[in-house]
């Protein structure tokens, strides 16, 4: 992995604007995050991505999520941000963005399509949707990939069972409606941010 976060949790704004996107991020970035994604089905994305790659693009892992298409890989490249993050495993998407530098966060399972985003060369492999997983899945899991294969958990993570995944083994996670729902004022962003850090610092 390119870039090693001090708080391995990825902030994903599904829905955020571009006028309202520094605004968010900033109160993120005053709680401590450090990487930041953008999903693809969000309301004009890529200008919502330069717009943070050009404020924090020297100091945070800025991207785009839900990168399902080569063309938005394309489109993602050409803001200079560093981050894909997709919800499955494609490995010539993967390829493709580690050729061009990016740091790689990759949806996965199964055990076939976990090992499908290693071998291609993923950073990070996002198991996803932890939704009423049962953590023994997780610990499976992680008994079976390399020490050295970061593990994030993605989809049904709060601030209350953050602590269950990383005991787990995830070696940290992606944050989606549990921080950001669409439309929610900065004030909310905010708080919710604060309480994820705070529990990330007493795992």
């Amino acid at each position: 992995m390119n870039f090693i976060p001090k708080i391995p949790l990825v902030a994903i704004l599904r829905g955020i604007t571009p006028a309202e996107v520094l605004e968010h991020t900033q109160v993120l970035v005053d709680a401590g995050f450090e990487m930041i994604e953008v999903p693809t089905n969000s309301p004009d994305w890529l200008e919502s991505v330069k717009l943070l790659q050009d404020r924090w693009g020297d100091s945070l892992l800025i991207g785009a999520g839900t990168v399902t298409q080569e063309r938005y890989l394309d489109d993602l490249i050409a803001t200079g941000a560093k981050l894909m993050v997709t919800p499955n495993t494609n490995p010539m998407l993967i390829r493709k963005a580690k050729a061009a530098g990016l740091t790689t966060c990759i949806g996965a399972f199964t055990p076939s399509e976990i090992y499908q985003a290693i071998d291609a060369g993923a950073d990070v492999v996002k198991i996803f949707p932890c939704v009423g997983v049962d953590i023994a899945y997780v610990k499976a899991i992680r008994a079976i990939v390399p020490k050295d294969q970061a593990l994030y958990a993605v989809g049904g993570v709060t601030s209350q069972n953050l602590h269950q995944f990383i005991a787990a083994g995830c070696q940290g996670a992606g944050l989606g409606s549990d921080l950001y729902r669409a439309g929610q004022a900065v004030s909310v962003t905010a708080k919710m941010a604060q309480d994820f850090v705070k529990a990330w610092n007493e795992v």
